[in-house]
């Protein structure tokens, strides 16, 4: 990262280093001329406690993982939460198959299904980090964000992280799946806000109001869908899912 684009994770100032580097491997954290605190103390601390900060959506550990850090696992992580949200969708798929006919087992494992929910996923999140990134650029009067859409869409894709936790909930079935699902879906909602007042140093409000427009967008799209797909097949079910069930 060049010189000017690390912030301090109190009070969010410009600043040109995070720390000095003295002969004989001898290091000095830089201090913020601001708020006369360390720019960025978890430059010392284990991944994992920056990592349980991150989980606790604390404002310092998002700061220094979204400005502090080269970190470029976004793509990556967002492939990976797709595939988790796409298992999830399908396993709820092969479950809802009532028939004990061989062939409908074999026709649950198909490979097209998993492909469909994974397209599906990728869809409702491209609209969703669509949505969020329209009502700033409106909000915005069309002007460009002080820090572009790139570091946003980035921003939107690591706080994405929460789920991964689709996976354990799916193989630990219980009587409170649906809670826990709806628990998941919460915290990503919240790591999403939390992201978006992070980079633009926004308030609480407008950081809600954004993911709210996203995640009702990204409901409309996925409602329209649902009502695309039943006129096509001719199939009026519970659920999108149950549409898959095509001989």
């Amino acid at each position: 990262m060049s010189k000017g684009d690390f912030r301090c994770v109190e009070c969010n100032e410009e600043a040109t280093e995070l720390y000095r580097d003295y002969t004989n491997g001898i290091l000095k954290i830089t201090i913020c001329k601001s708020c006369q605190k360390p720019v960025d103390k978890y430059i010392e601390y284990d991944p994992a406690i920056i990592l349980i900060d991150a989980i606790l959506c604390k404002t310092q550990a998002f700061r220094h993982i979204l400005f502090n850090t080269s970190l470029n696992i976004h793509w990556k992580l967002c492939v990976f939460c797709l595939l988790c949200e796409a298992y999830l969708r399908w396993s709820q798929l092969q479950g809802s198959g009532s028939s004990s006919d061989p062939a409908d087992m074999i026709r649950y494992t198909r490979e097209w299904d998993f492909y469909g929910m994974f397209a599906l996923a990728a869809l409702e999140l491209s609209v969703f980090c669509g949505g969020v990134l329209l009502f700033l650029w409106v909000v915005a009067g069309g002007a460009r964000p002080p820090l572009g859409f790139t570091l946003l869409l980035r921003a939107l894709l690591l706080s994405s992280y929460g789920k991964v936790l689709l996976i354990p909930a799916v193989i630990w079935e219980h009587d409170y799946s649906p809670l826990c699902l709806g628990l998941i879906k919460l915290f990503v909602l919240t790591s999403h806000c939390q992201a978006v007042r992070v980079i633009l140093n926004s308030s609480r409000r407008l950081s809600l109001a954004a993911v709210g427009v996203g995640l009702v967008t990204e409901t409309c799209v996925a409602q329209a869908i649902q009502k695309v797909l039943w006129s096509f097949h001719g199939f009026h079910g519970d659920s999108l899912i149950e549409l898959q069930k095509l001989e």
